[in-house]
């Protein structure tokens, strides 16, 4: 249906199209012009193209400065050589006046080409002005003040130099210069006089932070860009060396006085450092000056624990004034103010947890000595099992309590970090949070309930790819915590009995937290924790045949309880009841190997011993079915399995049991119809142990070892050529004919007795005409095939005697006789073979 719009509306659209049109005839006439002018052009001659004007080099305001500056230079070398050279040509009267002249004509100069708006010249006048005043001070030291100490009179001349270019380039606020070199020259007079006046060390390291505290202020609070750069340079330089200084000095105090005093320097430069920090309004700039703070605070506290506690608590004495800095994240402190100090915090806890490391090394890698004098009996207490003289471990008790102090830590930060996240529009350093206008927003959903949540919503997918950051929290204070333990037992000295059981305990509680927790990390960091420590006390029980036997024990039943309780879980940590399984199973294992050796039986007794685990654990693998432990299970059960045939290795008879058994193992798996493929596990088991049992009753006839395979081979082929009619008589039959014939065709051609061949022989037309009778391929081909060879074979030593009876010339002869046959009947014989092919092709 067609709508016809109001006459009005009609009325409209025309004059529209109208407008349009008269739009593009315009268009269309300027085109036009446009192009005759061009056809009019190509006709005319080319004009001459015009020459390239070369740009010039180097731009006015450029040129000027370059000579401005090298004519500074020049004047300044000039007043130079006046100095040094005709200095002496005059008297005190002409010399002073000469140099008031030139200076103050130097310093006046730059007002009146200042009016005339002569910016440029005025700064090289004024340079070489402030030049000349630093000559002027180097003339009165030489001739009014010889005998003034030099570093005292650089340092009067330097604070009076800088306090007049102050004040001459206030004067003069157009020119950039006076003001930088007046800040640049103020950082030397209170070091200088500090050297000069032999103030000492510590007057030396203020000197240098009450330079840093005015360059502080100068780049705070002054806005020319030179002028703060300079002042922020200097605060950087003079600060750090100042506070390097101040350190040395309170870790070299050797009472606490000379501690105080370098904490108080320390203190002083931590207030700067805050000060800037609260002041500073760049978020980054503050963060890193609160955190230079936040260090200083705790080296000055530190310093004067250091030489009031013993020397064992030098490192919790750092620690304990880093931890009591972290109060500051419940204060009312600019949020970056905040970050900087609790890093600063953070970082010391950091160093004292790594000074812990060698007793953390030898708690954990100790144990590992006993494998090479396993049950050589029990040492004195655990920290004499733990040794290790290459890696001393100091102060372990102080070791642990550092380790239990910052797991601590992490387990209160692990609370309050959800509370302390910072929120979006967070106040800039230095302001107080603005009041809200609106009010709190509602609580986030539930995952997966919101907009966000889900492919589209990218926050939620981004947040749920990561573990939350209490989560990674705990699971570091976790294995603090783990650490610290696991070094306590050695540094109490505790009898060895009872540091074998705190292990235990130890990997016990690890396995209830990994197997109870929701948290994936936290559950994955104790599962970790506990295969760790229960390796470790595994090898710290080798000492005694009881401990032994006693821990293996144990752990195998806490892996296992372990491996239920996650197993029977609604929401289960993934990774935790596998491993767990592999775990049960292993120690195990262990556990039946060192029982077997605690009855004194051999290696390969040991290993048939040891075939109980595969065994139980195929049993346990059938009773749980498609359950995902299952492949775990079964996966250690096979390697447990071969490290049980490979302990009977050394005795053949012993050795072909084994592998017997474990072929009687893996068949019973194979009766599950998910397992059908351990079949082929099973059938090459027993054929390795017929093999082993052969070799040891020194039968050399390959046949024997041949036919085991070849007989089931075939029966099998025949079985799944009933049920798979289409099957090639070549995956049927081929490697169980090729597995004897093969090996046999081998012997008999070395073989000088007549038996061999004759068998051979014999069933190989056998095999050929079953092939025959049943159109099959392979036997077909294979036995014709040996029976050719064999029959070669058989007739070799006649068809020598023959030519060697024969004339020379008689082979030769016959040779070219068949060629020539052949070739006369080339067509009839390749139809032969073509029909050949196909009779062959059709056979399967």
């Amino acid at each position: 249906m067609t709508n016809i719009p109001p006459p009005a509306e009609e009325l409209r659209i025309l004059d529209l199209e109208l407008r349009r049109i008269d739009a593009r005839r315009t268009q269309l006439l300027q085109r036009r012009a446009w192009l005759l002018g061009a056809l009019q052009a190509a006709a005319a001659p080319a004009p001459a193209p015009p020459r390239p004007v070369r740009a010039p080099e180097a731009a006015p305001p450029n040129v000027q400065n370059a000579l401005l500056t090298l004519g500074g230079i020049l004047l300044t070398i000039a007043a130079i050589a006046f100095t040094l050279v005709s200095w002496g040509h005059l008297g005190i009267g002409g010399r002073s006046a000469v140099l008031a002249a030139v200076t103050l004509t130097a310093l006046g100069v730059p007002a009146l080409l200042l009016r005339r708006k002569l910016r440029s010249t005025a700064e090289t006048v004024a340079a070489l002005g402030l030049a000349l005043t630093v000559l002027d001070a180097y003339a009165l030291h030489v001739v009014a003040l010889p005998q003034a100490d030099t570093l005292g009179y650089t340092a009067a001349a330097s604070a009076v130099l800088a306090a007049l270019w102050a004040g001459y380039g206030l004067a003069f606020r157009e020119l950039r210069l006076p003001l930088p070199l007046a800040v640049a020259t103020a950082q030397l007079p209170l070091f200088l006089w500090a050297r000069a006046a032999d103030a000492g060390d510590h007057a030396t390291a203020a000197a240098l932070l009450a330079t840093a505290a005015f360059d502080v202020a100068v780049a705070l609070r002054v806005g020319d860009p030179g002028v703060r750069v300079i002042a922020t340079v200097g605060a950087c330089a003079a600060g750090l060396w100042g506070a390097m200084a101040a350190g040395y000095l309170s870790w070299s105090a050797t009472d606490l006085p000379d501690a105080a005093r370098a904490g108080a320097l320390l203190l002083l430069a931590a207030s700067i450092a805050l000060v800037a920090a609260w002041l500073i309004t760049q978020p980054p700039q503050a963060t890193g000056a609160a955190f230079a703070g936040g260090l200083l605070v705790t080296a000055a506290a530190g310093g004067v624990l250091r030489e009031a506690l013993p020397a064992a608590w030098t490192v919790p004495g750092y620690l304990a004034c880093a931890v009591a800095l972290l109060a500051v994240v419940r204060t009312a402190l600019p949020r970056p103010v905040q970050r900087g100090i609790a890093g600063s915090a953070l970082l010391v806890q950091a160093l004292a947890a790594l000074w812990t490391l060698p007793a953390f090394v030898t708690a954990l890698l100790g144990p590992a000595s006993w494998a090479a004098k396993a049950w050589s009996g029990a040492p004195s207490d655990t920290g004499d099992a733990l040794a290790v003289p290459e890696l001393p471990a100091q102060h372990p008790v102080m070791a642990s309590l550092v380790l239990a102090t910052v797991a601590g830590v992490l387990f209160a930060a692990a609370r309050l970090l959800p509370a302390a996240a910072e929120q979006p529009g967070e106040p800039p350093s230095g302001q107080a949070p603005a009041t809200p206008a609106a009010p709190p927003a509602e609580p986030a959903a539930e995952p997966g309930s919101g907009p966000g949540s889900g492919p589209a919503g990218h926050p939620a997918t981004k947040a749920s790819a990561q573990p939350p950051l209490p989560d990674v929290t705990i699971s570091g204070a976790l294995a603090l915590t783990w650490a610290a333990l696991l070094i306590l037992p050695s540094a109490l000295q505790l009898p060895y009995a009872f540091g074998v059981s705190a292990y235990v305990a130890l990997s016990a509680a690890l396995l209830a937290v990994a197997s109870r927790v929701r948290s994936k990390a936290v559950a994955f960091t104790s599962l970790v924790l506990a295969v760790t420590s229960s390796v470790s006390v595994a090898l710290l029980a080798l000492a005694t045949t009881a401990a032994t036997l006693g821990t293996l024990g144990a752990l195998t039943a806490l892996f296992l309880a372990a491996t239920v309780l996650a197993a029977r879980r609604r929401e289960a940590t993934p990774g935790v009841a596998p491993v767990a399984a592999c775990a049960t199973v292993a120690y195990a294992a262990a556990l039946v190997c060192a029982t077997g050796t605690a009855w004194n039986l051999r290696p390969e007794h040991v290993g048939l011993l040891m075939l109980v685990v595969p065994a139980l654990g195929a049993l346990a693998a059938a009773r749980l079915g498609r359950h995902p432990l299952t492949p775990p299970v079964e996966i250690t059960g096979a390697v447990a399995g071969a490290i049980a045939v490979a302990l009977t290795m050394g005795h053949a008879t012993t050795f072909a049991l084994a592998l017997a058994l474990g072929g009687v193992i893996a068949a019973g798996t194979a009766l599950r119809t998910d397992r059908r493929p351990v079949g082929y596990a099973a059938g090459a088991l027993f054929l390795l142990a017929t093999w082993v049992r052969l070799a040891a009753w020194g039968v050399e006839t390959p046949e024997a070892y041949t036919l085991p395979v070849t007989v089931p081979a075939l029966v099998i082929g025949a079985l799944r050529r009933r049920h798979t009619p289409e099957t090639s008589s070549w995956t049927a039959y081929g490697p169980g004919l090729a597995a004897t014939l093969l090996p046999s065709l081998v012997a008999a051609w070395s073989d000088a007795h007549w038996q061999r061949p004759l068998l051979l022989g014999t069933a190989a037309l056998l095999i050929t005409l079953a092939g025959a009778r049943h159109r099959l391929q392979a036997p077909l081909a294979l036995g014709g095939t040996v029976l050719a060879l064999d029959a070669l074979h058989e007739l070799a030593p006649y068809i020598v005697q023959v030519v060697d009876v024969l004339p020379r010339w008689l082979p030769p002869a016959l040779a070219g006789l068949l060629l020539l046959a052949i070739g006369a009947t080339y067509e009839q014989r390749l139809r032969d073979a073509r029909r050949v092919r196909d009779v062959l092709g059709r056979m399967r």
